[in-house]
């Protein structure tokens, strides 16, 4: 099964395919969430002239989750960036080792930066950090949104690295 227009993203199996399910639902309340405090904001100011002043840092916040959590899906749904004029030239054979190049390349710097940042949180979390915002946020709340993030975009690239290997099996 390939992915078309009319088609959804290839299945590296359920456990992905739930995983997925539960990405989307996150990401779309993340979204409903972010139009309704930006739309409340802005009637509140074009109307009442009044600012609830935390909406800035949680939008903040939301777009660095809807990033992450978006990119994931987009590379799931193959709506990622690729220079497909100098990648369709190539052999499906050799195609398939560069995409396995990339997964395996991306997945490493992902888990660095997951674990990195894991640290990060942890440390913010145990010296009781906050941010310098009207709503004093724990630094570690936001910050938790990066370890999530780069581990959800490893977990999808290790679906595209077995789906790779699985084509090659079909052939």
């Amino acid at each position: 099964m390939q992915t078309g227009e009319n088609m959804g993203p290839v299945s590296a199996g359920p456990l992905f395919d739930t995983a997925a399910k539960i990405t989307s639902t996150l990401a779309s309340i993340m979204l409903a969430a972010l139009v309704i405090l930006v739309c409340l904001e802005a009637f509140l100011r074009g109307t009442f002239n009044y600012s609830l002043g935390f909406a800035e840092e949680l939008t903040g916040y939301g777009v660095v989750f809807m990033t992450f959590f978006g990119a994931a899906l987009a590379l799931r749904g193959h709506a990622m960036f690729q220079v497909h004029f100098l990648l369709d030239k190539w052999p499906e054979g050799t195609r398939r080792w560069l995409i396995r190049a990339f997964a395996l390349i991306a997945l490493v710097i992902c888990v660095i930066l997951a674990w990195k940042t894991k640290d990060l949180t942890l440390s913010s979390f145990s010296r009781g950090k906050f941010a310098p915002t009207v709503l004093r946020t724990p630094l570690w709340v936001p910050q938790i949104i990066l370890p999530l993030g780069f581990s959800v975009l490893a977990f999808f690239l290790v679906e595209q690295l077995m789906l790779t290997f699985r084509k090659s099996e079909e052939d």
